[in-house]
């Protein structure tokens, strides 16, 4: 077995820059190599690329193993000091294709295996051209990298730099060029989205470089806003949400707690009561939507009283969708030296919080019981909602076709639908 390999771990903008990454190292002629993309959010994070790693090594021993990433950018002498990396790339080296120039041209003096630079200096962020992810139903494009932020519990700041946007000439011919292939819908993605433009002349709002997307690319199906963080979140995007069917009724949001100490600890920029306000005033604009949520469960110094606030915000926001964290102290963050709560204590009450999401998440799902809706197939049998629902279906579709749909069944984490022509009478 021979050829290039990429696996990736963590955020939908690493699977993005692992598509880049795979068109960098075709074009630096790279060959019998296994690129391992990181992630750096959790430490359980950082364990499993390691394990990753000795396996992928004892599986093609020899192939090179390249780790870059955002683990890789914050703690480069970790991987350096595995005997089964050939090299460690900075999350800036990653997606250029002189890092992946075959050895020796790369450099074989041990010092010369490591290439990562300080992200703090990198100024701006370009487009990476890519053809798809391999199917036409959805691809990602990254609007912005890095955050401006300092939450006292995330390191990733550090393995991204600070916040920079593409500008949007170059998200649109992105997006264009995407669509003009045949992909449905796109995902705009970044590490902080909802900062984006400030560092753009004119400082344009991500609502703007969305209603210029749905303008200039008409082609386009569907378009889907990822992680945002609702503080931020500018008038004319909810202006669109409200008046724009193609972009998609489905909000991710960073909202981390429910409980204002907690949330002040945190170093968030949003109060409880802004987080129902938010959730509130997007559902009027536009009642189908659906929102997910980031929740971290046990915080330090986080008590019972602070975490019901939490739980209860599941209800009070109306969350479908939950992403749970169990607190698990980042070397190096402001939160790792804070006092911690018992780790029997921080998991049972992310078991509570993922229980509750399922209670959520199968409420949602009833919702669409005998409706008519469209599918985007992503696969045979397999597809979404424009809420992001997850259904599955008799009859054929091709990855990329949006059918209309009667849902026969909700179950506790799927729908069950068939074709509406099928019930046609």
């Amino acid at each position: 077995m021979s050829g290039v390999d990429i696996v990736t771990f963590g955020c939908r903008l690493n699977a993005y820059e692992s598509e880049a990454m795979r068109a960098q190292a075709a074009a630096a002629g790279l060959a019998d190599a296994v690129i391992v993309n990181t992630c750096a959010v959790t430490n359980e994070a950082v364990r499993q690329a390691r394990q990753a790693i000795r396996k992928l090594k004892r599986e093609r021993p020899d192939a090179e193993i390249i780790v870059t990433g955002c683990a890789a950018q914050t703690e480069p002498k970790t991987f350096a000091g595995m005997p089964e990396v050939g090299r460690v790339l900075g999350n800036a080296e990653k997606l250029q294709a002189a890092s992946y120039a075959p050895r020796p041209a790369f450099g074989a003096e041990d010092h010369e295996r490591v290439r990562v630079n300080d992200i703090m200096e990198l100024r701006e962020t370009g487009a990476h051209l890519i053809d798809g992810f391999g199917d036409r139903a959805r691809a990602f494009v990254q609007v912005q990298n890095g955050c401006d932020h300092r939450c006292t519990f995330c390191i990733i700041p550090y393995g991204r730099g600070n916040s920079r946007s593409v500008p949007m000439g170059d998200v649109v011919a992105q997006v264009r060029r995407l669509a003009e292939g045949g992909t449905a819908e796109i995902v705009l993605t970044g590490v902080d989205i909802t900062s984006y433009g400030a560092d753009l002349p004119g400082t344009p709002k991500l609502g703007d470089l969305a209603a210029k997307i749905l303008k200039l690319v008409p082609e386009l199906r569907r378009l889907r806003i990822s992680s945002l963080d609702a503080i931020e979140a500018d008038p004319a995007l909810l202006r669109l949400l409200a008046e724009e069917e193609r972009l998609m009724p489905h909000l991710h949001l960073s909202l981390q707690a429910g409980d204002d100490m907690i949330l002040k600890r945190m170093k968030r920029r949003h109060a409880r009561a802004d987080a129902i306000a938010f959730c509130a005033e997007a559902r009027r604009l536009r009642p189908d939507i659906a929102f997910g949520a980031d929740l971290i469960a046990g915080f330090p110094t986080e008590s019972e009283a602070m975490f019901e606030a939490t739980l209860a915000l599941v209800e009070e926001c109306g969350l479908a969708y939950l992403h749970v964290f169990p607190f698990s102290p980042r070397k190096g963050t402001p939160a790792a030296r804070m006092p911690l709560v018992a780790p029997g204590i921080v998991k049972a009450r992310a078991a509570r919080l993922r229980e509750a999401g399922d209670a959520a998440l199968a409420r949602h799902l009833a919702r669409h019981l005998d409706t008519a809706q469209d599918v985007l197939v992503e696969k045979p049998g397999f597809g979404r909602l424009a809420d992001f629902s997850p259904v599955r279906f008799s009859g054929t579709g091709a990855a990329g076709d949006i059918v209309p749909m009667t849902v026969l069944a909700a179950g506790a984490r799927e729908l069950t639908a068939s074709p509406l022509h099928r019930n046609a009478a």
